[in-house]
């Protein structure tokens, strides 16, 4: 698809978010002796399941994320990963993989009596729900992805190993670098892990708010002060977010391959997929969604002509309200 076929809107097509929506039930799913998960659902207590997978990992969700759904037609089931969000205990990276995550999904679609759902997810989330799929491709009845992200070394190294991203903020990027000392940058990841990983609380906490920084001035098309300010700001979730991610980055996504993901789409290829991606998305290059898209023809495929990585930019959105219209009676 050219971007000149992009269109914002079509008759009869819904492309702005619902209005805000409060959980009908909210829960907590104990999955180990250590993790307890936070859950909540929203919208038609009947209508048809739908998961929704954020990012980071270690990102947790907001309000906004319900509302892509509509309340009349979906039950939408949000939940935090391990570490994230209300989910307990805070930032804790032991017994949290990948496949922790994966048969988390599967503990709470049993939990919540559920057969099959469409599964929402965007960046690390469209990760999760690929890696979900593949292991389930029974349970899932349609996924719609953004952001494509596979957790290749290349893909971690363009943003946070300065093989990219750095030379198109590179204003950013000094504060992020900078924090680290000259002598150890040849490994920038591993190095921040150090630090996340300290027993000195404070050399924790600002290599969180750097690390988390750094990206959230990256991920939409023009820097949002918001988002930048609550990586400096909110503690708990900087160190959330930056520990666990940095924690999966370090471990390569616990995949047996680095291209595991695109090596094994033939398993989901008959599952009903949509996809979009940000042209100018520098979190998580288009590069990497091209690659699935060539993979996988028979996935819907769009790119966001004037977006970043961001859910809620306004092509990005729209096309993803579509997505949801789309499946809401499958």
């Amino acid at each position: 698809m050219k971007e000149s076929d992009f269109k914002m809107a079509e008759d009869n097509t819904r492309t702005e978010l619902y209005p805000e929506i409060e959980p009908y039930a909210i829960g907590t799913l104990q999955v180990s002796k250590i993790h307890t998960l936070y859950y909540e659902q929203c919208g038609n207590k009947e209508g048809n399941p739908v998961l929704f997978l954020h990012g980071g990992p270690g990102g947790g969700t907001n309000a906004n994320d319900r509302r892509f759904f509509d309340p009349d037609c979906y039950r939408a089931v949000l939940f935090h990963q391990r570490g994230s969000g209300e989910s307990t205990p805070s930032a804790e990276l032991q017994e949290n993989t990948t496949w922790d995550s994966v048969e988390d999904i599967e503990k709470l679609r049993i939990h919540l009596g559920i057969d099959k759902w469409v599964v929402f997810g965007g960046s690390w989330g469209s990760t999760l729900a690929l890696t979900y799929a593949q292991a389930h491709p029974t349970r899932v009845k349609a996924l719609i992805l953004r952001g494509i992200f596979t957790l290749r070394r290349s893909e971690i190294e363009w943003l946070y190993e300065g093989k990219g991203a750095n030379m198109i903020y590179p204003d950013h990027w000094e504060p992020y670098v900078n924090f680290i000392p000259e002598v150890e940058r040849k490994s920038m990841i591993d190095a921040y892990y150090r630090r996340l990983t300290s027993e000195d609380e404070n050399v924790r906490v600002e290599a969180a708010k750097r690390w988390s920084t750094w990206e959230m001035a990256t991920s939409l098309l023009i820097p949002n002060d918001e988002r930048i300010n609550k990586a400096e700001n909110d503690t708990k979730w900087a160190l959330q977010f930056a520990r666990i991610e940095c924690h999966y980055f370090v471990n390569g996504g616990f995949f047996s391959s680095t291209s595991q993901l695109l090596d094994n789409v033939d398993k989901i290829r008959h599952i009903p997929a949509s996809i979009v991606q940000g042209r100018y998305d520098v979190v998580c290059p288009m590069e990497t969604a091209w690659q699935l898209h060539k993979r996988w023809p028979e996935a819907e495929f769009v790119i966001a002509p004037t977006s970043g990585h961001n859910s809620r930019e306004p092509d990005t959105k729209a096309q993803l309200v579509k997505f949801c219209e789309k499946y809401k009676h499958l």
